[in-house]
This record gives C-alpha cells, sequence and structure tokens, in this order.
C-alpha cells in the first residue's frame, strides 16, 4: 500500500502575532496522499446532492460583519452529511501542513496559526478524501455547489454559517495560492481535501493524488 503522505505547503511563513489571514505562501500546496489500498472494498456512488434552492433572481448571499477569533470545535456540512470534530493543526519542520491521523480519517482539522473560522481573513480547514478502509470525511465535497452552507462551532458558543461560493479543482503543479489562501477582507472559509488523478508511488515520487478540491465559502450568518 502506498505511504500516507501531507498537504505540502514549500515555503509558508508562520502568521505574524495579530494578523488575521495566512501568511503569503511560496510555491504550490498539492496532496501526496497515497491512502488507496487495492484491496480496499469499493467505494460507495456519490451521494445524490440535492441543490440549495434560490430565489429568482438571487445572486450571491451578502456576508455579515467578521466575528472576533475563537477556536472552532465542530464543523457540520449539512448537504453531505458531514458532522466532525476539527483538530489543530500546525506546520511541520518540512514545511508541509500536518493533516489528521490517517488513523481517523472521519476527523478534519484546521490550520491553527491561521484565521479562526468566522473572524475576519480566510481560514483554512482540512481532511483527507479517503483511506486504506473507504471513504474518508470529505469524500463527498466535490459534489458540494453554491449556495450550500458550512457550519462551524466555535468556543465561544456561537455557529458560524459560510455559503458556498464555488467549489474548484486545483492542480497542484499550478495551485494558485493567493486565490485560495489571500485574504479579501471578509470573514471567508476553505475546505480543502484531495482530488484530481492519483498516481502510485515509484521512484523519486511519492505517488497519491495531484490536485486538491477547494470550497470556497463566506460568513453569511451566525447563530
Amino acid at each position: 500500500m502506498p505511504r500516507p503522505g501531507r498537504y505540502r505547503l514549500p515555503g509558508i511563513k508562520a502568521p505574524l502575532a495579530g494578523t488575521t489571514a495566512l501568511a503569503v505562501l511560496v510555491g504550490a500546496w498539492f496532496a501526496a496522499e497515497g491512502v488507496r489500498n487495492a484491496d480496499a472494498v469499493e467505494a460507495p456512488p456519490k451521494l445524490a446532492v440535492q441543490a440549495p434552492q434560490k430565489a429568482q433572481g438571487q445572486g450571491e448571499v451578502p456576508g455579515i460583519p467578521a466575528l472576533a477569533p475563537s477556536q472552532p470545535v465542530v464543523l457540520r456540512i449539512p448537504a453531505i452529511g458531514v458532522e466532525t470534530a476539527l483538530v489543530g493543526l500546525d506546520v511541520l519542520p518540512d514545511g508541509s501542513l500536518d493533516v489528521p491521523s490517517p488513523l481517523t480519517p472521519q476527523l478534519a482539522g484546521w490550520y491553527q496559526r491561521g484565521t479562526t473560522p468566522g473572524a475576519a481573513g480566510t481560514a483554512l480547514t482540512v481532511g483527507h478524501y479517503d483511506s486504506a478502509t473507504g471513504p474518508a470525511v470529505f469524500y463527498h465535497l466535490s459534489q458540494l455547489g453554491p449556495g450550500h452552507t458550512v457550519e462551524v462551532d466555535r468556543a465561544d458558543g456561537r455557529t458560524a454559517v459560510f455559503t458556498v461560493d464555488s467549489v474548484e479543482l486545483h492542480d497542484g503543479a499550478a495551485y494558485p495560492d493567493a486565490k485560495v489562501y489571500g485574504s479579501t477582507g471578509r470573514a471567508e472559509l476553505r475546505v480543502i481535501t484531495c482530488g484530481g488523478a492519483y498516481l502510485p508511488a515509484g521512484p523519486g515520487s511519492p505517488g497519491g493524488y495531484q490536485a486538491n478540491t477547494v470550497v470556497y465559502a463566506h460568513l453569511t450568518g451566525v447563530r
């Protein structure tokens, strides 16, 4: 079985104290997750995800003012049946962003040196697409679309509700760092997992997925 890989962020710089956005990222972030097992059972079919209802002529859902920083606790994506605790993730010495353990593939994480979900800036959450035993927490992430919602329960007792703007597949060889991580001045969320073609490990290459599925969303409600 190919070895598990990591989401790599070459050249990442730790955010300065007091900043609310991720630091500038140099280089591509690509997924090298060797998590498929040739002996694993066949993955179940994709969910029949219902498209969100929109009023005629309705465009993007307006954003609301950002919240004060507070650590995230739970992430929910109702349309695809996701509810997961969030663990804090950090950057490893090799410059890659750590990911939740492959032993807990249904657990997602957030970049704890960056923006907290709901605060001004771009908050980052990541999770596995699949594992040696089958689908993982974000297996159905690519089925989301504009208008779907992502909810994040926070340590301050509030729930930040984000509305999806788009879902895009980005090749690791041409990763749009500024678009994915850059701040727009409002509270935004990225939900990221593996995507694209899967290559087996070979000489000089760890193999793995060659792209990332990225959900772009912005804060539209608070409960």
